[in-house]
């Protein structure tokens, strides 16, 4: 079954095939699933076209999703760009964002990954 451009797992119980949406995560599914009158139990192959169709109404209703929540995530990391916060500058400088040391463990956000290290003596070659 395909929602929003989604391909949900048909085996899968409903409350957790919700989660497969950028944006949904658990809590939101069974809030989800609460509001839709539709059992958590259910699995997804046993939905009817009506439920589907509640889903799917609800969501959209009631929540940003998928491509409208990361252009909105987009669109506010911008804002913090252009106006020259703290997080806002982290972001330019695509250093970590919330915190985090950089002196170690930074090494991916900076872009200086090294390559493991040997015991740093050179081995001697046998004669």
């Amino acid at each position: 079954m395909r929602l929003f451009g989604i391909t949900i797992p048909d085996a899968k119980r409903v409350e957790t095939s919700l989660t497969y949406f950028y944006g949904v995560g658990p809590t939101r599914a069974k809030a989800i699933l609460k509001a839709t009158k539709i059992p958590a139990e259910k699995r997804t192959k046993d939905l009817t076209q009506q439920e589907v169709g509640l889903i799917k109404e609800y969501i959209e209703k009631n929540f940003k999703i998928e491509g409208e929540l990361r252009q909105a995530v987009k669109e506010d990391i911008s804002m913090l760009k252009d106006i020259q916060t703290y997080r806002g500058v982290r972001h330019m400088r695509r250093l970590p964002v919330r915190g985090q040391r950089t002196k170690t463990n930074s090494r991916t956000v900076r872009g200086n990954v090294r390559k493991t290290a040997g015991s740093g003596k050179r081995k001697v070659e046998l004669k």
